[in-house]
């Protein structure tokens, strides 16, 4: 997914092997909307969806549902799905370096800050009020 200009880019919930060839079109395009940065994360696929996509890759992709569904699990350290905290987005191994090398190229030649390396305005934050029995009129 890419937003629109002034907003930040992101390229995530692909599915590997199938949207791959696509990644430098899409900064591509982001960069020329006026996003300032961009971001990814590796496809998930928790037991609720682990099975709908196997489908889905079987009926739509039949050809290639093996080799996509091996890359997803070699990002994953074998599993569908890796809930830890740090790696549920990024994964591991060397398919998930090569990604974030790849990335991180792409981000450079089209002038896209990583999303980390932004800074944002907090001034106008203000912490919620304590509960207080006359509400939010006083």
């Amino acid at each position: 997914m890419v937003s629109f200009a002034g907003e930040a880019g992101q390229f995530s919930d692909r599915p590997q092997a199938l949207t791959d060839a696509d990644l430098e079109a899409i900064l591509e395009g982001a960069a020329a909307a006026g996003a300032p940065s961009a971001g990814y994360t590796v496809i998930r696929l928790p037991w609720e969806l682990k099975t709908l996509f196997e489908e889905w890759l079987r009926t739509h992709v039949p050809g290639r549902a093996e080799h996509v569904l091996s890359l997803i699990r070699q990002l994953r350290g074998g599993r569908a799905n890796d809930p830890r905290f740090g790696q549920r987005m990024r994964g591991t191994g060397e398919f998930a370096e090569l990604l974030r090398q790849r990335f991180a190229l792409a981000c450079r030649r089209h002038g896209l800050a990583r999303r980390s390396a932004l800074d944002f305005d907090t001034t106008q934050f203000r912490p919620p009020r304590a509960p207080s029995s006359q509400g939010e009129l006083f």
